[in-house]
C-alpha cells in the first residue's frame, strides 16, 4: 500500500527522533501534502477543470517524466487529485481535482495574487543589496 503524505512526513520525524501529529501542527499537515517544487502548478492546472497527462506535460515542459508521474501519484494518493483511465486506443488517462482538491482554489487564488502583488513590488525596487530589504510582511500590504 502507498504511504500517503502524512505517512512520509511522519516517518521522517520519527527518524530524525521527532513526535509528529498532524492535528497538532496544521502547517506541517499542509506542508507534508502541497510541498515540492511541482505539486502546486499542477494543482493550479487542475484547477480550470481535468486534463490530460500529455497536456499537463506541456505545461511544464520543464518537468521529467519520471518526477510528473510521481507527483501525480502522490497527489492521487493524498486524495487531491483522481485518475481516470478511458480504455481506448491509444489508452486516455484524465487527470481532475476531487472535493478536497477543488477546496484548495481559493488557496491557489491567494497565491497567485499574493505572486503577482510581489513581482511587481520586486519591480519597483532599485537594484543591489538594499533592495529587498524593506518588504512587507503582510502579502496584503504589498
Amino acid at each position: 500500500m502507498k504511504k500517503t503524505a502524512h505517512q512520509r512526513a511522519e516517518a521522517g520525524f520519527r527518524e530524525a527522533g521527532h513526535q509528529f501529529d498532524p492535528l497538532l501542527c496544521p502547517v506541517r499537515a499542509t506542508m507534508g501534502v502541497l510541498g515540492g517544487k511541482w505539486k502546486i502548478l499542477l494543482l493550479s492546472n487542475l484547477a480550470h477543470g481535468p486534463r490530460r497527462y500529455g497536456e499537463l506535460k506541456r505545461l511544464l515542459p520543464e518537468i521529467t517524466e519520471k518526477m510528473l508521474i510521481q507527483e501525480l501519484r502522490g497527489l492521487e494518493t493524498d486524495g487531491l487529485v483522481q485518475r481516470t483511465v478511458q480504455h481506448t486506443v491509444p489508452p486516455r488517462v484524465d487527470y481532475a481535482l476531487t472535493g478536497p482538491g477543488v477546496a484548495i482554489k481559493p488557496l491557489l487564488h491567494e497565491l497567485l495574487a499574493w505572486g503577482t502583488a510581489y513581482i511587481d513590488y520586486l519591480s519597483t525596487q532599485k537594484s543591489g543589496p538594499a533592495a529587498h530589504t524593506d518588504v512587507p510582511a503582510e502579502p496584503a500590504a504589498i
